[in-house]
């Protein structure tokens, strides 16, 4: 009996840690270049689902994909509605782990095969360099994998000579609901639903449970990783808690589809083992996990912009607009915080340039007290938030990036301080040459405000520095002839002070 834990114990250990390592290894090898992807190709609901399906087959983890939408929606790279068509072809990319191990690590003994692969990636850790240490820590992961599967398909055959589930009821409703909390507990205790549903591959590959129960823990297993979810985004921000609930949301009608369709699903399961020639057994799973979930998309997906509204009014955003990008879980990815440093600023300016732009207009007026107040609060959470993030030296792209972002600040700063001018300043404002120079003002803030908004023409950085142009032509001129006025007393000294 001891040898019959321990060999399960330690089956399921080894899987869950070659599944960290491997998600890991993969994330930091590949990592930059995925979550560029997974931007790029999200602008529509179909083609963000297919995103979330290839980023997870490939790190093998739909909370590694889940984590990586949150920050990315905290930072306002995607929006909400994209956000959820990524968790659902997450949960449906996380399915190849089931295929993983029903063609290779039960088909084919590759534990002792896969243990070269943990001495590789082991020399590849500790000797290589770069990537290449990901790239080792992703390998050990991987024969972990296999080495895991092959001791825990020990411990499952001498189980069936202790336990005969046989006798627990399958057939019918309560046998089939039993089952389902067993992979719900199953998935709560591991905190993975790929370990829940190897372990259940295993299990019925030894003949320790039949297909019908076999299918119920499976979906048992999906509904059981929503809770996985809720207790990550306890604490979290507004943008982690919607997409928790998605996932929950989404987790939930899957389930409740497959319970009510089970016997359907059933039978076309035996269809295919029957007319398509599917193998029955742990193949025949992978195929029913991966069914189940497919229609839980095609029941949700055309309708996720509602979905996604819904969740938004149940969930509504709080705290200052300006600055609720700026997500503290953010900070550990370098590029994506400096983006959302970007996007905040961009937000401020805007802001800024429309209210000089009012100040401009005759009669001359300022913005209130507590408009004043929510720009400064905006900039320093902003500042405070940009000193926090990691410096990466190594990137070029990066620290240019944070070197524009330092400019930005810095001319943010001194425009802040110009936004409410004092009373005799806006006196001259509608006086030759001023008014001329106010009128190119005007037009420059305008397309300035439009653009950041992000509602400008294609050209408008182009007309902005067109306009900047011909006021700093006209203030080296104007200065000129200020000066010689002023020292041929023509004007006064006071008067010339104010009007450069």
């Amino acid at each position: 009996m001891v040898d019959l834990v321990f060999k399960l114990a330690g089956g399921i250990g080894l899987f869950l840690l070659g599944m960290v390592l491997l998600t890991d290894g993969l994330k930091a090898f590949a990592g930059e270049a995925l979550r560029r992807a997974l931007v790029r190709f999200t602008g529509t609901p179909l083609k963000a689902f297919a995103s979330g399906v290839a980023v997870t087959a490939i790190v093998q983890s739909s909370s590694a994909t889940t984590v990586t939408v949150i920050g990315f929606v905290s930072a306002g790279l995607l929006t909400f509605p994209q956000a959820v068509g990524v968790v659902m072809g997450a949960s449906l990319g996380t399915t190849g782990t089931g295929w993983i191990v029903a063609v290779l690590g039960l088909k084919v003994s590759v534990g002792f095969y896969a243990l070269p692969l943990v001495g590789v990636g082991a020399f590849l850790k500790l000797l290589g360099r770069g990537r290449w240490r990901s790239l080792g820590v992703a390998l050990a992961g991987l024969g972990l994998i296999f080495i895991g599967i092959e001791t825990l398909q020990s411990g499952m055959q001498g189980l069936t000579a202790v336990v005969d589930f046989s006798k627990l009821p399958a057939a019918n409703l309560p046998g089939h609901l039993l089952a389902m909390l067993m992979g719900v507990i199953l998935t709560v205790l591991m905190q993975s639903s790929s370990a829940a549903v190897a372990t259940t591959l295993t299990a019925l590959h030894t003949g320790a449970v039949n297909f019908e129960q076999a299918a119920s823990v499976t979906v048992g297993a999906a509904i059981g990783t929503t809770v996985t979810g809720v207790l990550a985004t306890i604490g979290g921000t507004v943008p982690a808690k919607r997409t928790a609930v998605a996932h929950v949301a989404f987790n939930l009608v899957t389930g409740l589809v497959a319970i009510v369709l089970l016997p359907g699903l059933l039978s076309m399961i035996q269809w295919a083992q029957t007319h398509l020639e599917l193998e029955p057994g742990a193949l025949s799973l992978a195929a029913f996990h991966s069914t189940f979930i497919a229609l839980g998309v095609i029941l949700v997906l055309p309708f996720v912009d509602r979905f996604a509204r819904a969740v938004e009014r149940l969930l509504p955003e709080k705290g200052p607009v300006l600055t609720q990008h700026l997500d503290d879980s953010l900070l550990h990815v370098p590029a994506v915080a400096l983006e959302a440093t970007r996007r905040a600023l961009a937000g401020i300016a805007a802001e800024l340039c429309g209210r000089l732009r009012t100040a401009l207009d005759p009669p001359a007026r300022a913005g209130t007290d507590d408009q004043a107040a929510v720009l400064r609060e905006a900039l320093q959470r902003t500042e405070e938030f940009f000193a926090r993030i990691p410096p990466v030296s190594e990137d070029a792209p990066l620290t240019a990036s944070r070197l524009a972002l330092v400019h930005a600040i810095d001319h943010l700063q001194r425009l802040q301080s110009r936004v409410a001018p004092a009373e005799r300043i806006r006196q001259w404002w509608e006086r030759e040459p001023v008014r001329t120079a106010a009128t190119h003002g005007r037009s420059l803030l305008e397309l300035a405000t439009a653009g950041l908004r992000g509602a400008g023409a294609t050209d408008w950085v182009a007309r902005v520095e067109q306009h900047a142009a011909a006021l700093a032509k006209l203030r080296r001129q104007e200065r000129v002839t200020v000066l010689g006025e002023a020292a041929g007393g023509a004007r006064p000294p006071n008067d010339a002070i104010e009007m450069l």
